[in-house]
């Protein structure tokens, strides 16, 4: 299974496996991050699970698309590695992915 490592708010960082297919809001919700409340369940329509990803990977993750733009605009917190982690699949291709969980608004 492939790796994902997770900067949580208080800087403490933790690598986490998680099963391909699911998305990274899935894997980090799975291995207890309760901070990450994604309120939605991953429909994309809130935006409480917003994480930054860190700028050695946001070329393979690729861009928000329009509907996660606009909810990511609602972000105090919004930077241009902005992302939501419900909208991000996790494929062995992102093994070694960071994310930071972002503030909450």
């Amino acid at each position: 299974m492939p790796t994902l490592i997770v900067v949580d708010r208080k800087g403490n960082e933790k690598a986490v496996t998680g099963e391909a297919g699911l998305s990274v809001m899935e894997v980090i919700r799975d291995n207890g991050f309760d901070e990450l409340l994604a309120l939605c369940g991953g429909s994309c329509s809130c935006a409480t699970c917003h994480v930054h990803v860190d700028a050695d990977w946001i070329a393979r993750v690729g861009p928000a698309h329009e509907d996660e733009t606009d909810l990511l605009d609602s972000s105090d917190h919004r930077e241009p590695t902005s992302r939501l982690s419900c909208q991000i699949p996790f494929t062995d291709d992102l093994d070694g992915l960071k994310v930071t969980i972002a503030p909450e608004d």
